[in-house]
């Protein structure tokens, strides 16, 4: 999809209405009378796909992650308060009876409070994921039953302490149950909510014969959301699932892409000597397009960084991405200080917030056609910003 023109949420919105809106996700639900449904639909591009979306589109990335324990229906609730257009609402992993549950990832140790339950200290383990030695506790050796036992907790305390104070509030939400809460605000706030899953290590999982994308597209078509303007798209790391995706469902694809000198893992397992380098070529872009709709590169992709930290020209690949007809959603911007560009920190405080809207500006102005973000609230007052002049 060539880059587009955009619509945005600008026009009779406002900065106080964001903030507004920032104030109540602390506690309430910005909810639209039901009689505007309708047309609240055509204002938001119900029905038009990833058109309908706003330019630059603001992704709440596992929710308001910034503000609340990540991937807990908290977090999703909270993004969509503070005007996310798209929520990441899961990054899937199944359990051992072939559930699909949100986490981060499969071990969920620093996630959950696993190791605070004496009846499963015997599940810690050790294994190889994606060519890594990882010691915890992983969703595959639980059963559904077993996980909703657990409470999801702040998976970086040291950034975001303030997030601790969520901790045990929330379980760990299935797939189904996010689908389901979809449908539920969607009705509640009169426009169509999106959601971005991620299938998370497939060729990992499909060795354990626990396949994802059969699992998750089986959901969507229960759900009637497999179509080429479904409200959810899928992404994932690994491009070989993202091409099995594009064989179950119709909808909406993205590649994500890590470091220039990474390989996806399924590249690795099936012996293809290519990097991120060789996809973000422009053959290799045209060759993402032909299963796939956008890719999702790390932002030093779009903009490198020095030694010091500090961001450098932008490189080519918006251009190259938008001239193969793709958008572009990059990740992840966070306010607080060890995730930003050198340039835009401000003191050394690992719980601080940077000039996060400095940084917001250096990247909208790239083209990007959206971005993931832990705090939602501040990239809505930076799009408002920056199309506005």
């Amino acid at each position: 999809m060539a880059q587009r023109e955009s619509n945005g949420h600008a026009g009779g919105t406002g900065r106080r209405a964001l903030l507004g809106a920032a104030v109540l996700g602390a506690g309430g639900a910005v909810l639209g009378p039901a009689g505007t449904a309708r047309a609240a639909d055509a204002r938001h591009g119900a029905g038009r796909g990833l058109k309908g979306l706003p330019v630059p589109t603001i992704v709440g990335h596992r929710g308001a992650s910034g503000y609340r324990p990540e991937h807990t229906l908290g977090a999703y609730q909270l993004a969509l308060d503070m005007g996310a257009d798209i929520v990441e609402a899961g990054d899937l992993v199944p359990t051992r009876d072939g559930h699909i549950v949100c986490r981060h990832e499969p071990e969920i140790g620093g996630t959950t409070d696993v190791a605070d339950h004496p009846e499963f200290a015997g599940r810690r383990t050790t294994k190889t994921l994606d060519g890594a030695a990882v010691t915890g506790w992983f969703t595959e050796d639980f059963t559904l039953a077993e996980l909703k036992r657990l409470r999801a907790v702040e998976r970086i305390p040291a950034n975001r302490p303030h997030n601790t104070l969520y901790d045990g509030r929330w379980e760990i939400p299935t797939f189904e149950e996010v689908l389901r809460w979809q449908d539920e605000q969607t009705r509640k706030r009169g426009k169509q909510v999106w959601i971005y899953p991620e299938t998370k290590h497939p060729t990992y999982f499909r060795g354990l014969g626990l396949g994802l994308e059969e699992r998750v597209a089986k959901l969507l078509r229960k759900h009637g959301k497999d179509g080429r303007n479904a409200p959810v798209i899928l992404q994932s790391f690994e491009p070989t699932s993202v091409q099995r995706l594009r064989g179950l469902v119709g909808n909406p694809l993205v590649v994500l892409l890590s470091g220039a000198n990474s390989r996806p893992w399924d590249f690795v397992e099936s012996g293809d000597p290519r990097t991120v380098a060789d996809l973000v070529t422009p053959e290799g872009l045209k060759e993402i397009a032909t299963y796939a709709q956008g890719i999702g590169p790390t932002l030093d992709l779009v903009i490198p960084r020095d030694a010091s930290g500090r961001l450098t020209a932008p490189s080519s690949l918006v251009r190259d991405a938008h001239r193969a007809g793709l958008i572009l959603h990059p990740y992840t911007m966070r306010n607080e200080n060890p995730f930003l560009p050198a340039d835009f920190r401000k003191g050394t405080d690992p719980d601080a917030y940077g000039d996060v809207f400095g940084a917001y500006r250096a990247y909208f102005a790239t083209g990007i056609d959206g971005v993931f973000t832990d705090n939602p609230d501040t990239g809505l007052l930076a799009r408002e910003d920056f199309v506005n002049g």
